[in-house]
């Protein structure tokens, strides 16, 4: 399948600010520590093509990046005003009155999100259109004047409760576009913003990752809005410093379409020279300016890509979808829910594309989760549970080690791996004995990324009598790689890395069988 990423359009997401008629500001002067010493690096003009390789090599996750990566999945719960008017996007003239979700229940929607896989929840805390799901102080367009509660509820609070209670992650999501704030526009708004932002991440316990698309409509009217990032991310390292900030921000970036699928190829490890300006002080936590920049081109991080940057930074991909055609509930769309085998399908191309899988699953005017989505989201854990609940190899020995030595390859781990060393010029080759022929059609690998990431190519063979033959090849791994192909029965498979930034760091080897019905 064939990715089209889009570049200068207007999609749901992200009003893009390059080639859009709509454009956003530049970052204004700030303190926020953007970068470590170590998922960012700068290459000097006069450093050959092996320095470039080796710096690459050695680019590495900050801790917020490696805990976000490791979540695999996400929830996103668009719910709004938009639900009461059966909208996709308000326009910020919505009457309070008629928000009233009589049956909301947050404890159901964490709890049906955990039991479908899901390790952390975004909920929309304020969509376009400017409604908040809060009682803000700054606002009269948020619950506070709905007749829900009698204008007492607070959505975030029941949603971040519930998900400390189940022990999910927590995360918001703030449009920087409002339809019906009256200082859109103007640099007042910028104050505006960043006392709701205060007031999100000061009352609800911790927040594990912000969301900001790069929405800023509006351009033909002449109210231009002139965002001040570096606000933004200062506050958000100032009162959260443990949250992941995505996808117009600098720990996350958007992988560039919504329809759950990434790249075939996807490099964590990117050019950052668009996003950075190049003064940056030398020091372990570097103070830079950061303005979100398109990168959605199909190459991002090839050794072609990364020869001539003036630096590097870890930037990974974020994969959203939504389980409808919709990101809002829509009582029409009941029938239109993504079935548990194209869930899969998504997983496979997305989380198995070294990538994490925002899936979007609104509830309902009600406040719950309809029963077509939770039958969905039943069915897909399922398949996952049945495809990854064998790993063939367990039973194998690597050749050359032995089955202590080998277990570090299938400890289910991505914080050890195997210690290989691959000399210039040569393939490093991983050969694998199980105890007896079996059958599989999946191939799961994983790179320890404290290490880096650092496979480039690589072939996966099974032994034919005294021949090997070729099952199937890639590219890049990253977090994850799962590749899918013609069931292959075998005693004896190798891996063979073809290609590699200096010595690839292995932390995971699976075959599996895929269960009938999760064949695509």
């Amino acid at each position: 399948m064939e990715i089209k990423f889009l570049k200068g359009k207007v999609c749901h997401r992200m009003m893009l600010i390059f080639g859009c008629s709509m454009v956003l500001g530049f970052p204004q002067k700030g303190v926020a520590q953007i970068f470590t010493d170590k998922n960012y690096v700068k290459i000097s003009p006069v450093d050959k093509e092996a320095d470039v390789i080796r710096k690459a090599a050695n680019v590495v996750p900050s801790p917020r990046q490696l805990r976000w990566q490791q979540l695999e999945l996400t929830a996103f719960i668009h719910f709004g005003i938009n639900t009461f008017t059966n909208k996709e996007w308000g326009d910020g003239t919505e009457d309070p009155k008629i928000f009233n979700p009589q049956d909301l229940d947050a404890r159901q929607w964490v709890k049906v999100c955990k039991e479908g896989g899901f390790k952390q929840i975004i909920l929309t805390a304020k969509h376009h259109d400017g409604f908040c799901l809060w009682p803000s102080k700054f606002t009269e367009h948020s619950v506070k004047n709905s007749p829900w509660k009698n204008g007492k509820g607070d959505v975030v609070k029941e949603v971040a409760d519930a998900c400390k209670e189940f022990g999910i992650g927590f995360g918001i999501y703030l449009s920087p576009w409002d339809r019906n704030s009256s200082y859109f526009g103007s640099m007042q708004y910028n104050d505006y913003f960043i006392n709701q932002l205060t007031e999100l991440l000061t009352q609800y316990g911790q927040i594990d990752e912000v969301w900001f698309d790069g929405a800023n409509g509006e351009g033909p009217t002449g109210k231009k809005q002139v965002y001040e990032y570096s606000r933004w991310y200062n506050l958000i390292r100032k009162l959260q410093p443990l949250a992941t900030i995505a996808v117009s921000g600098p720990d996350v970036r958007w992988v560039g379409t919504e329809t759950g699928y990434g790249r075939e190829t996807e490099w964590s490890v990117v050019p950052a020279d668009q996003m950075i300006p190049e003064a940056i002080a030398a020091n372990s936590q570097k103070d830079a300016d950061f303005a979100p920049r398109d990168l959605m081109a199909n190459d991002l991080g090839s050794r072609a890509k990364i020869a001539k940057a003036k630096s590097l930074v870890w930037y990974p991909a974020e994969i959203d979808v939504s389980i409808r055609p919709g990101w809002f509930h829509h009582p029409a769309e009941d029938t239109q829910v993504k079935t548990p085998e194209k869930l899969m399908d998504i997983y496979y191309s997305s989380v198995g594309r070294n990538g994490v899988l925002l899936l979007n699953i609104p509830p309902d005017k009600r406040g719950l989760i309809s029963d077509s989505d939770v039958n969905a989201l039943k069915g897909f854990r399922k398949h996952l549970d049945e495809t990854f609940e064998h790993n063939l190899l367990k039973s194998a020995v690597l050749k050359g080690s032995n089955a202590g030595k080998t277990a570090v390859l299938l400890d289910g781990k991505d914080s050890s791996y195997w210690k290989s060393v691959k000399k210039e010029g040569e393939d490093l080759v991983m050969e694998f004995k199980m105890d007896k022929a079996g059958k599989f059609n999946l191939l799961l690998l994983q790179e320890n990324l404290q290490i880096g990431q650092r496979v480039e190519q690589f072939v996966l063979e099974y032994k034919d009598g005294a021949t090997w033959k070729k099952i199937i090849d890639g590219t890049t791994i990253g977090y994850k790689r799962l590749l899918r192909f013609p069931e292959v029965t075998a005693r004896e498979i190798r891996l063979k890395i073809l290609s590699s930034r200096l010595n690839p760091a292995i932390a995971e080897i699976g075959l599996y069988l895929r269960p009938e019905g999760n064949l695509k």
